[in-house]
C-alpha cells in the first residue's frame, strides 16, 4: 500500500496452479500489469482490491481457468478472471477464459473499503479509465458484468468487447448512467447477449 508506483510493473510472467489469486493490486496507482499468463488460479485472478486503486494499466494479459476459493473473501467463491472495484483504471487487450463465474466483474463500490477506506472516494460515480479490446469466453455466468452499476460524470465507453459462450449473458449491467457499449459482439451465450 505504497501509493504511486510509476516505475513498477508485473510483466511477462506465467502464474499457474495458485491457491491464492494471481496478481493483487492493493493500495497502488500507476502500476503496469502487462503480458502475463495465468492458469488454474483459485480466487479472483487479477484483483483490484480496495476500490481506491486508480490509473493502473492492465494490458494484454491472458487468464484461463479461474476457480472458486472458500478460504479468501466471500466474493472469491464466485470468482472473476478480473475483479475490478474502481473504474478509473485502464484495461486493454486482455483475454478471460474458463472461469467458473465471471470474465470481467466490475464490482464498483459506493466508497473505498478495507485498509483504504475513505468515504470521499466514490468509485460507482467515478470516470472510466479505459475498457477496450477485451475478450471473455467460456465462463460460467457473465463475460462482462457491471454489478452495482456505474454512474460516471462523463460518458464511459466500454468498447470493442467480445463475449461468447458464457453460461448466462455476454454483458450484464444494472443502474447504469452515462454508459455506452460501443462496437461490442456477443454470441452463443446461454441466456442473453446483452
Amino acid at each position: 500500500m505504497i501509493g504511486r508506483v510509476t516505475k513498477s510493473y508485473v510483466r511477462n510472467n506465467s502464474v499457474r496452479n495458485s491457491y491464492n489469486r494471481g496478481t493483487t493490486i492493493h493500495g497502488v496507482h500507476y502500476l503496469r500489469v502487462s503480458r502475463n499468463t495465468y492458469y488454474n488460479i483459485m480466487g479472483h485472478t487479477i484483483f483490484v482490491e480496495d476500490a481506491a486503486e486508480t490509473k493502473n494499466l492492465i494490458e494484454y494479459n491472458v487468464v484461463a481457468g479461474t476457480k472458486p476459493s472458500f478460504s479468501l473473501l466471500n466474493t472469491d467463491q464466485t470468482p472473476g478472471c478480473f475483479w475490478i472495484t474502481h473504474p478509473d483504471n485502464i484495461f486493454v487487450g486482455n483475454r478471460a477464459a474458463g472461469s467458473t463465474n465471471y470474465g470481467y466483474w466490475m464490482d464498483y463500490q459506493d466508497t473505498a473499503m478495507g485498509p483504504s477506506f475513505n468515504p470521499s472516494i466514490k468509485p460507482i460515480k467515478a470516470k472510466l479509465g479505459e475498457f477496450r479490446n477485451n475478450v471473455a469466453h467460456s465462463v460460467g455466468n457473465y463475460g462482462l458484468r457491471i454489478f452495482h452499476g456505474h454512474e460516471p460524470p462523463t460518458i464511459a465507453y466500454y468498447e470493442d468487447h467480445l463475449s461468447y459462450k458464457c453460461g448466462k449473458n455476454g454483458i450484464m449491467g444494472g443502474e447504469l448512467g452515462k454508459v455506452v457499449f460501443r462496437n461490442v459482439t456477443v454470441a452463443s451465450n446461454g441466456q442473453y447477449g446483452l
